[in-house]
């Protein structure tokens, strides 16, 4: 009798609930958005197939597939059910603005996709919620001011490690077929530790390194294996946000093992920077002693260890994860599109001339005003890259409270639709960047052009590679900035690029872990210059 109990009061309250929430849908004037039936074994049919396609790099393809065959090209927003709880797809950028933007009151990032992170980055700027996100926010933001994110001269040294590591697969004129995804990945990395901490990994030419001085009582970083820990505890991250308040299923030692080899790698430069005060840079620079490292400037105003462990983690994935995806993807549809190379190189030499062998120095002329100013054909190049293939591929919120989205209910599509506390919606970027009514019947095709066509008009929320509103990534203009300087350097030392994937024609993989990356590599052939 008593389990009959507890069943018969849940289903009543959830009679209840529903009652509530069509009177107040009523109340509002909302009409209901589309459902997709229930599928599956108790309604688990949609989370199952969107974790197969994952493991397939192609659920950016299969979201887009869900929206056309279930419901009709023309259906933008859709409630999704699975098993005792219901969700929001949306790819309408009035929606997303409304999300994102003009009634952010309403949503923040849900609890589940911080705890599903918190494992591996802690608390931090992005994996926080309400008023601990606010104060993340004001500790970090004012450490990305441009002029202290314009270190052009960092870049360069790492790019001379990326020209040593792309010389090795030298043969005459060309390289031989090679996957350069994974330096972009090197170069990433060993910019943002050199950034926030002080001190590159150098996982790009591990002979090149750094002695750090002893602590008493703690061992010394792992610098082989930092990228490796955090590419598998990303990867475990994806999977735990996927499986929503389910992730608790799932095997958990080895990830925790890789979170925990993730933390010893910060927390022994936190350590070093708390016990050595403001003489933390005498100790580690191998460069300008004045030069910007986040930890120390976070250090001068908190003190707390793991605080400083968390927001530096935070940024460190960021700040590579997205850097190298972006810098793959570029380069991935260059060597598919010749015409673009041709034409965004001569781009780069006719503002910087061609490269210029000695020593890692920034060549004259190449400043962080000229790439963002002077580069219409860079940034059209950049943005149709994010479109095509967004380095961020699913945003998500949850309702904090009772409220509505501006469209997507009633049969035509164009009425609010209620939304009740504690509601899920899911903004599927690369959907959004595949709408032909929003972005031309040729809206598969790889065609920088159509940014310089629009004017560059396409920047509103039908264009959120970084997110939007309140919560807009911080870091996005570094990311751009490196990227066109990465760029930039590849097109002085390099003048064609050729692919050399096989077959030459396959299928574009998107592979998730929590950005998108390129499932098959980038697999190129580079001619000098």
């Amino acid at each position: 009798m008593f389990f009959v109990h507890i069943i018969t009061t849940s289903l009543y309250s959830k009679w209840e609930q529903k009652r509530r929430n069509e009177q107040e849908a009523d109340r509002r004037g909302c009409k209901p958005a589309p459902r997709v039936p229930r599928k599956g074994f108790l309604g688990f049919g949609y989370l199952l197939e969107g974790l197969a396609a994952s493991r397939d790099d192609r659920h950016a393809h299969h979201v887009i597939e869900a929206f056309d065959t279930e419901l009709g090209k023309d259906v933008h927003t859709v409630v999704v059910p699975i098993f005792d709880y219901e969700l929001i797809v949306s790819r309408d950028p009035v929606n997303i603005q409304a999300v994102l933007a003009t009634q952010s009151a309403d949503w923040d990032v849900s609890e589940h996709r911080a705890d599903s992170m918190r494992p591996l980055f802690g608390h931090g700027i992005f994996t926080s919620r309400g008023e601990y996100w606010k104060a993340s926010r004001a500790l970090i933001r004012p450490q990305f001011a441009t002029e202290q994110i314009n270190d052009l001269a960092l870049f360069e040294r790492h790019v001379w490690h990326l020209f040593a590591a792309i010389d090795k697969r030298k043969t005459g004129a060309w390289t031989i077929a090679f996957d350069i995804q994974p330096l972009f990945y090197n170069l990433a990395l060993d910019v943002m530790t050199e950034m926030l901490y002080g001190y590159s990994v150098h996982s790009q030419d591990p002979s090149v390194r750094v002695e750090l001085p002893t602590l008493p009582g703690l061992e010394g970083p792992d610098r082989e294996n930092i990228g490796m820990h955090m590419d598998e505890g990303k990867a475990g991250v994806e999977t735990r946000s996927a499986l929503w308040k389910y992730r608790w299923l799932l095997p958990s030692r080895e990830f925790f093992r890789h979170c925990a080899a993730v933390h010893k790698y910060a927390e022994w430069f936190v350590e070093l920077r708390l016990r050595r005060g403001n003489s933390y840079m005498d100790e580690i620079s191998t460069h300008q002693a004045d030069r910007f490292v986040l930890l120390h400037e976070l250090a001068k105003v908190n003190q707390d260890a793991v605080e400083l462990r968390s927001q530096t983690l935070n940024v460190l994935s960021a700040g590579r994860d997205t850097t190298a995806a972006l810098l793959g993807w570029i380069v991935y549809f260059l060597a598919r599109h010749p015409s673009v190379w041709e034409k965004l190189r001569a781009e780069v030499l006719d503002l910087f001339g061609p490269y210029e062998p000695g020593d890692p120095t920034v060549p004259t002329g190449i400043t962080f005003r000229r790439i963002r100013d002077a580069m219409p054909y860079m940034t059209a190049v950049v943005n149709e890259t994010l479109r095509v293939a967004p380095v961020v591929p699913l945003n998500e919120r949850v309702s904090l409270c009772d409220t509505t989205l501006p469209r997507g209910g009633g049969p035509q599509g164009d009425q609010p639709v209620f939304v009740s506390a504690g509601t899920q919606i899911l903004i599927p970027t690369y959907a959004l960047g595949m709408r032909p009514d929003i972005w031309g019947d040729d809206v598969r095709e790889y065609r920088p052009e159509r940014w310089i066509d629009s004017g560059g008009n396409k920047t509103g929320f039908e264009f959120v590679p970084f997110g939007g509103g309140v919560r807009q990534c911080i870091g996005q203009q570094l990311a751009r900035l490196k990227t066109a300087y990465i760029i930039i350097r590849l097109m002085q030392r390099f003048d064609r690029v050729a692919n050399a994937e096989v077959p030459a024609d396959a299928r574009t993989r998107f592979h998730h872990t929590i950005e998108n990356r390129s499932g098959s590599g980038v697999q190129v052939r580079l001619r000098y210059a």
